[in-house]
């Protein structure tokens, strides 16, 4: 089953790239390990002040557009680029939700506010401007943030954090700032820990974004420097909302290379659901029952021992253990003497044989089964290959992609899955991975968190095109 999208936008101001590589920061750390860390790219327009950049960030156009050009938003065509928060819940009727302490971002201060109409907000004003008010302001503005994100339901959400940034301009880039910093990364912590502890949580997917990451994939490789106007595309990306062209924007989701790739192998690699098939059609028919079109759909995908088992019921006075054996032997058979690759598969192999990322081969079939594929296949491309009966439960269960995962020594939503079945992508989805759907004999439908194409070599030309950024 999919999970329920959410998204959450950390704002840390004035936050600098060196600062992170001396500073203890473990939340940020963490975030940076479940996806990853870049620079960020400002444009050779765009006047290096807290406003402008902050409303490049939020609305996902430039600063022709948006017209905030300094920290006095006077002037500015909020109204026609609004922010991702107000965006998504005057067109969408999405729940949002924004916590800042700083004036402009959400009062009428100084020509705001620059987030104009969320759908829930969170603001405490700093008592005086000092950086010691504004470590209060920031610790008021957590406090109700937890709250809201653990029990309450926004769907897209941007936290502010200001004291790093005026603790800067006070008293410079010096001890104060520093603890500053590892003060705001104890914050996201907190806001982090607010995401874990929703009842709801398990059922989720959260994309979170601090700064400026299935969709960003955990751990995932971006072409660095990563543009300003890039992370309100992701945040629309992140709840599968495709943007209007209307809206011009200017920025794009992120695009990054999976940190490993599971592949599944009948189907999806080689061209045995039709042997798979008529093995099972033939052994049916040999203990009295004639397969049904739709019998046949069900069967694809999974394990010789759960065909086995549901056979059984059909084919009274046989027996499971029997039937697997006959499955397995006449499917390997069939296997053996043919096993033709899918349409771009040797493609595929050989990128990541040579260039990468790490690759797993995850199959419902036995390992007989398994190995004579790889005598065709080759096994160079893969890391670790998983077969049935080498973990706890087979597919549809996420047992295999969990074992796969685990023994790249990766979290599964670091991984991308290709698979061609039902049974397949439910296990996928499942373990917790991104899933791209190549169809072989069932039809598949888009979802969260999963795209469906027609070729494998797909994920070549979306490669290429990345790495030639």
């Amino acid at each position: 089953m999919s999970r329920i999208r959410r998204v959450l936008v950390v704002g840390i101001d004035g936050v600098r790239l060196d600062t992170l590589r001396r500073v203890p920061t473990p939340h940020l750390d963490a975030v940076a390990d479940a996806g990853f860390l870049s620079p960020v790219a400002v444009a050779e327009t765009t006047p290096t002040m807290s406003g402008p950049c902050w409303a490049t960030i939020l609305t996902g156009v430039d600063v022709t557009k948006h017209g905030v050009w300094s920290n006095d938003f006077s002037g500015h065509r909020l109204g026609v680029f609004p922010d991702f928060a107000t965006r998504l819940a005057r067109q969408d009727g999405r729940r949002t939700y924004v916590a800042a302490a700083w004036e402009p971002l959400v009062t009428v201060a100084d020509g705001g506010p620059m987030l104009r109409r969320p759908t829930r907000l969170t603001h405490h004003a700093p008592a005086a401007d000092t950086p010691a008010a504004w470590e209060e302001a920031d610790a008021a503005i957590v406090r109700d943030a937890v709250a809201v994100l653990t029990h309450e339901d926004p769907e897209a959400s941007f936290v502010y954090l200001g004291a790093p940034d005026e603790t800067a301009h006070h008293l410079g880039c010096g001890d104060a700032y520093e603890t500053s910093v590892e003060t705001a990364d104890r914050r996201l912590g907190d806001l982090l820990t607010a995401l874990r502890s929703r009842p709801s949580y398990a059922t989720e997917a959260w994309t979170v974004l601090v700064g400026a990451g299935p969709d960003i994939t955990a751990g995932a490789r971006p072409p660095p420097p990563v543009p300003h106007e890039d992370v309100a595309a992701q945040v629309y990306a992140a709840l599968d909302r495709t943007p209007d062209s209307h809206w011009t924007l200017d920025g794009a989701r992120i695009p990054t290379v999976p940190r490993a790739v599971l592949l599944d192998m009948d189907g999806t690699l080689v061209d045995t659901e039709p042997l798979w098939l008529e093995a099972t059609r033939s052994v049916a028919a040999a203990h009295g029952h004639t397969l049904t079109e739709a019998e046949g759909a069900s069967v694809l995908g999974r394990s010789c021992a759960d065909t086995a088992a549901w056979l059984d019921g059909h084919c009274p006075d046989t027996g499971a253990d029997v039937l697997e054996a006959e499955l397995e032997e006449t499917f390997l058979a069939a296997v053996e003497a043919d096993a033709p690759l899918r349409p771009g598969a040797r493609a595929l192999l050989d990128r990541l044989e040579h260039d990468g990322p790490p690759a797993a081969l995850v199959s419902a079939s036995p390992r007989r089964v398994v190995d004579a594929v790889l005598r065709t296949l080759g096994g160079e491309a893969f890391r670790t290959t998983v077969a049935d009966g080498e973990s706890d439960r087979s597919k549809p269960h996420p047992d295999p992609y969990l074992m796969a995962a685990a023994r790249l020594g990766l979290p599964p939503e670091a991984c991308l899955v290709v698979e061609d079945s039902p049974t397949g992508i439910a296990a996928a989805e499942a373990a917790g991975c991104r899933v791209l759907a190549v169809p072989s004999s069932a039809p598949i439908e888009p979802a969260p968190g999963r795209r469906v194409r027609f070729d494998l070599t797909f994920l070549l030309h979306e490669w290429a095109q990345r790495e030639s950024v």
